[in-house]
C-alpha cells in the first residue's frame, strides 16, 4: 500500500468520524469542462446583482491560485436535513438550511479539525480550508471528487441521500489518491423545473439565479420588483422548493448536528407574529443564524412584501 493510499484512507476515515457524510478527492488543475459554461452564465447576467461571482474568475477554476502547489481538493457534504416544519402553515417560510446554527460557523470549526488531523498524522501539509468563504466552484469540485451528479436544478446530489447538503473543501499541497464522478441520474424528470414558480430554472441543468427566490430574499439588497407579486409561495429567506420536489430527496435522513436543530420558538412563530417581528426579537432568535445575513431591514422587506404583495 502506498502513502498516497494510507493517507487517503486516514482523511476519508477521520472525515466520517467527524460527521461528514461523505468525502471524495479530486486532483488539483484547471477546471478546463466549466470554465465555458460559467463565462457565459456571467455574461447572459444570470447573477444578477451578485457582483462577487465577476471577481476572481481564474481563482474560482484554478484551485493552485487558491493554494500555491496545490495537488488535491478535498470535497465533503454534511447533512442539514430535517422533517421538522413551522408549525403555522400561512407563516413565512424559511429554507431548511437556516433553521439551525449558521452551517459557516459549524463547519469551518470541524473542517478546521479535519485540516489539524491531517498536519499532525501526516506532517507538513499546506493548504486551506473552504466553507462557502472564497471564490471556488464547490459543486464542480464536489461532482468531480464524485459525492454526486449536478441535478437539472444545478444542486449536487446523491444517490443514496439526496440534495440537503453542505459542501466544503480542503485544498492542500499532498498528492493522494483520486475520485471519479459518478453517472447522472437525473433522467426524463422534470419536477424541479415544473415547480419552480419564477420558471429560474430556464432549462435542464441552468438556473437564472437573477430569477431565483432565494436570490430575491438574501442577495437582492434593493426593493423586490413589483412583478414578483404572488411568485414566492410565501418564502421569506430562502427557497426549497426544487429539492422538496426532487424524487432523490425521498431518500434524506435527519441530520445528526445538534447545532443544526431549530428553535422551537421559530417553529412556532405565527404569521402575525412575523408580520410584527421587531429588531430586538431578530437579534434573539437569529443571533448565530445564517438569517442574520439580509440584517434586520432586510428580512423586514421580505416580510412586508409578503404581506403586501401575496396571491389573494
Amino acid at each position: 500500500m502506498t502513502n498516497k493510499t494510507t493517507y487517503t484512507k486516514l482523511i476519508k476515515q477521520k472525515a466520517k468520524e467527524l460527521g461528514f457524510d461523505y468525502c471524495g478527492i479530486s486532483k488539483a488543475e484547471f477546471l478546463e469542462n466549466e470554465a465555458p459554461s460559467f463565462e457565459a452564465w456571467l455574461k447572459k447576467d444570470m447573477h444578477g446583482q451578485m457582483n462577487y461571482m465577476q471577481n476572481h474568475f481564474d481563482m474560482r477554476l484554478d484551485p493552485t491560485l487558491l493554494v500555491e502547489n496545490a495537488k488535491s481538493v478535498i470535497s465533503l457534504s454534511y447533512n442539514y436535513f430535517t422533517d421538522k416544519t413551522q408549525s403555522d402553515p400561512f407563516a413565512p417560510k424559511i429554507s431548511k438550511y437556516a433553521f439551525g446554527e449558521d452551517y459557516h460557523l459549524v463547519l469551518k470549526d470541524t473542517l478546521n479539525e479535519l485540516f489539524d488531523f491531517i498536519k499532525k498524522e501526516i506532517g507538513e501539509v499546506s493548504g486551506r480550508t473552504f466553507v462557502d468563504s472564497a471564490p471556488i466552484l464547490e459543486r464542480a469540485w464536489a461532482k468531480k471528487s464524485g459525492l454526486g451528479w449536478i441535478g437539472k436544478n444545478t444542486n449536487l446530489i446523491n444517490k443514496k441521500s439526496g440534495s440537503f447538503y453542505f459542501l466544503c473543501e480542503v485544498i492542500i499541497d499532498l498528492e493522494l489518491d483520486y475520485d471519479c464522478p459518478v453517472t447522472d441520474h437525473c433522467g426524463t424528470c422534470t419536477a424541479c423545473i415544473d415547480a419552480c414558480p419564477n420558471q429560474a430554472i430556464v432549462e435542464p441543468y441552468k438556473v437564472d439565479g437573477s430569477k431565483c427566490i432565494s436570490y430575491f430574499t438574501i442577495e437582492l439588497k434593493e426593493s423586490i420588483p413589483l412583478e414578483m407579486k404572488g411568485k414566492f409561495e410565501n418564502w421569506v429567506f430562502g427557497c426549497d422548493i426544487c429539492q422538496d420536489v426532487c424524487p432523490w430527496n425521498n431518500f434524506s435522513t435527519h441530520h445528526h448536528q445538534e447545532k443544526f436543530e431549530p428553535k422551537e420558538q421559530l417553529l412556532k412563530m405565527t404569521k402575525d407574529e412575523w408580520e410584527y417581528l421587531n429588531e430586538n426579537i431578530f437579534r434573539e432568535l437569529f443571533k448565530k443564524s445564517a438569517i442574520k445575513r439580509t440584517k434586520y431591514n432586510g428580512l423586514k422587506r421580505n416580510i412586508v412584501f409578503l404581506k403586501n404583495n401575496s396571491e389573494k
